[in-house]
């Protein structure tokens, strides 16, 4: 029998498509035209709610399988098993030091510019109901020590069926750990595994070319069921929000990707089909296959993206804690509830438990939100009633500010861990085009027997 033979790299990317065959330029349509749905026919507008949350459902449904191929398939083509640990320390390290940024730079700028100031409502006015109250239930019952409970599925295929991503991850990374242990025994698994991945991407290509038609859907739904007068009734909360969000992003992650030697604005131009996506849909979790493909066409390492992506929508939520803190504050100010820099300070300290996975399930900016509040008693929880109506053009800057966050990071973690080819990132970033689904540079050659 011959020699085995080497399977061939990935082709690079056929030439750039002009930019009306882009997929940022049909889904900025779709947005455009579900708005002036949503405004001028409501009714209809309303009606096109099951457009985007079919669409989003599609994207769920793949995220579960693509998070365990590409942990599996990460930890399980590394040279050892002590890099896979060092990797997911350095990517909690980070998150940690990423959210206390963002909630300081949420604290500071809705102290600096009190846009609850002369609301004057009174706590026993604000009554509970609905959706709201459902939420501030479930935030009372919840513990500092939740997301650590929560991290262990009670089965195996319950935590894909659920879509606990981070139940995913846990599972995922114990199976890649045992798989890289057996040793030869797992290599036939491992490669299956990553040609697997390759059918699923297919499947994603697939779904994505839905994705106009899901963002129409989607935005059509918002502006119908809740009005444009609602970005006008709050437009000075809603606008500092947008306002410091985008501060944190050019500034803050600005600063770090200067540091890296990368061009922030770069990056968000590469990424932008992704955060035209989160915009149409509200949903960050709609373009985690598509980043991480794009993470790995800037070069890092699979095992990498496979751990600091997905782990970063469950504790790297760095829109998510300037909401927390500039949303509380505001209560605060709004109800005449007088806060001390201490007091202040104690609930920055309750958020960085809190803010830990409220990304990807529906509420769960207002349920970490009233977790906080109930936990510190000295803001009315009812409060959340007054921002009840506008959280739902909120969490589009939320998701947005949270999928660059998660881009940054992952740059950080690959620097951190010398496995940072700048030269080449600018090179994708300047070009705009990559090499979809690189394999990580110590991943041994897939090989396939040849015909004797």
């Amino acid at each position: 029998m011959a020699a085995p033979a080497t399977l061939a790299p990935p082709a690079a990317e056929s030439p750039k498509k002009p930019w009306y065959r882009q997929l940022y330029f049909w889904v900025l349509t779709a947005i455009v035209t579900g708005v002036l749905t949503g405004w001028l026919w409501p009714s209809v507008g309303t009606a096109m709610e099951p457009v985007g949350t079919t669409f989003v459902a599609a994207i769920k449904m793949l995220i579960t399988p693509i998070v365990f191929l590409t942990i599996v398939a990460g930890i399980g083509s590394v040279d050892s098993l002590g890099r896979v640990g060092r990797v997911g320390l350095k990517s909690l390290l980070y998150f940690q030091a990423g959210t206390l940024v963002a909630l300081l730079v949420g604290l500071v700028a809705v102290n600096v510019f009190q846009p609850g100031a002369g609301v004057h409502a009174h706590p026993g006015d604000l009554h509970l109901a609905g959706d709201a109250g459902q939420y501030v239930k479930d935030g009372e019952n919840q513990t500092w020590w939740h997301f650590l409970t929560d991290l262990v599925p009670t089965s195996a295929v319950g935590a894909f069926a659920d879509g606990n991503i981070l139940q995913v991850i846990f599972f995922s990374v114990l199976f890649g750990v045992a798989l890289k242990a057996v040793g030869p025994v797992g290599e036939p698994l491992v490669d299956g595994i990553q040609r697997l991945s390759t059918v699923v991407f297919k499947i994603l290509h697939y779904v994505m070319l839905a994705a106009p038609v899901g963002a129409f859907g989607a935005m059509a739904y918002t502006i119908g069921e809740y009005g444009i007068s609602t970005l006008t009734s709050l437009g000075h909360l809603i606008g500092l929000f947008y306002g410091t969000s985008a501060f944190f992003v050019i500034v803050v992650l600005g600063t770090v990707t200067a540091a890296l030697r990368i061009n922030i604005f770069r990056l968000l131009r590469y990424l932008r089909e992704e955060f035209v996506l989160v915009l149409g849909t509200s949903s960050s979790e709609s373009a985690l296959p598509r980043l991480m493909m794009k993470l790995e066409g800037l070069g890092i390492r699979r095992d990498i993206v496979g751990l600091t992506v997905p782990t970063g929508y469950s504790f790297n939520l760095d829109g998510s804690s300037i909401y927390l803190s500039l949303a509380a504050v505001y209560i605060a100010q709004a109800t005449d509830t007088p806060l001390s820099i201490g007091q202040q300070l104690g609930l920055l300290a309750v958020m960085i438990l809190t803010s830990k996975r409220s990304g990807g399930i529906t509420g769960a900016g207002f349920i970490a939100l009233a977790a906080t509040l109930s936990t510190v008693g000295t803001v009315p929880a009812a409060g959340i009633m007054l921002i009840f109506g506008i959280d739902k053009f909120m969490s589009e800057c939320r998701a947005l500010t949270n999928l660059a966050g998660n881009s940054v990071a992952t740059l950080v973690v690959a620097r951190w861990e010398n496995a940072l080819d700048t030269a080449h990132v600018n090179k994708v970033l300047h070009t705009g085009t990559h090499k979809p689904q690189a394999k990580p540079a110590d991943a041994p050659p897939v090989q396939v027997p040849s015909k004797t």
